[in-house]
């Protein structure tokens, strides 16, 4: 379920302390075909956020929301508007979140962290 418009990546009301370099809506898979031959999909989507370059701090930040999401259940979280134009934030309710997954360090920073958003209804 939607709430409305936003302007920025955030969780449960958060702003991100760093927006993230590149965010994507995740294809989804097919999981059969009805008797009439059209695929049948998850009624669900899911989001991937990523950082480029992103300090301890603001990982600390994101895996912060996965631990209370993770005991909880499910997030409030705003992202780009599914397949909209004009660009817009949207806020999408019962939400999970998968743990962060952090690349390698560079100069006291982590390269390439990812963070999958799953169960959007859209």
């Amino acid at each position: 379920m939607t709430q409305g418009v936003t302007g920025s990546y955030a969780i449960n009301g958060t702003d991100f302390l760093l927006q993230p370099t590149i965010g994507k809506w995740i294809d989804r898979p097919i999981k059969g075909f009805d008797g009439n031959g059209h695929p049948i999909y998850p009624a669900v989507r899911e989001f991937q956020i990523t950082w480029q370059l992103i300090s301890m701090t603001d990982v600390t930040q994101l895996q912060t929301f996965f631990n209370t999401v993770s005991s909880t259940g499910t997030a409030t979280v705003d992202l780009p508007k599914y397949q909209t134009s004009p660009y817009q934030f949207y806020s999408y309710t019962g939400a999970t979140l998968g743990e962060p997954v952090i690349g390698e360090f560079f100069e006291q920073h982590e390269v390439d962290v990812s963070m999958m958003i799953y169960g959007i209804r859209t």
